[in-house]
């Protein structure tokens, strides 16, 4: 199973110290050790981005920083785990805790999961060959 680890972050923050950097890098090699990573990356401030809704029935784009926002992505891995259980023993790892600081972990969905009467067979083949022939970024 992958399950995605989400990093919660708050703007303004400031960049990380070479502490903190060291200290990821030694945790991403060590995932990259045991074989469980498959993606991992820390995201720009949203000041650099941009959110697109539907609002009266059109696309409207609005740009960064969002300071409506109660919680911002900071970051992302996505790992390979057996269970949740194994990947929070993961998410315990990550030396970046603060009080009040929140990691959300999520299963990532697979194809079999779509498998009901209103997907057609078709479908979910197309879906798992795009996966199975590295159109995905985590066969790359």
């Amino acid at each position: 199973m992958r399950y995605m680890i989400i990093v919660k972050g708050k703007e303004p923050s400031p960049p990380p110290s070479s502490e903190l950097l060291a200290a990821m890098g030694k945790l991403n090699q060590e995932m990259i050790e045991a074989g469980v990573l498959l993606a991992g990356e820390g995201l720009q401030p949203s000041k650099s981005g941009a959110k697109v809704a539907m609002q009266g029935g059109k696309l409207v784009v609005k740009d960064g920083p969002f300071t409506e926002a109660k919680e911002l992505i900071g970051g992302f891995w996505i790992i390979k785990a057996d269970s949740l259980e194994e990947a929070i023993g993961w998410v315990k790892k990550i030396p970046m805790w603060s009080e009040g600081e929140e990691v959300e972990v999520r299963r990532v969905s697979e194809v079999e999961d779509f498998i009901h009467d209103e997907v057609s067979g078709e479908a979910l083949d197309r879906e798992k060959a795009q996966r199975d022939n590295g159109a995905w970024p985590e066969q790359r």
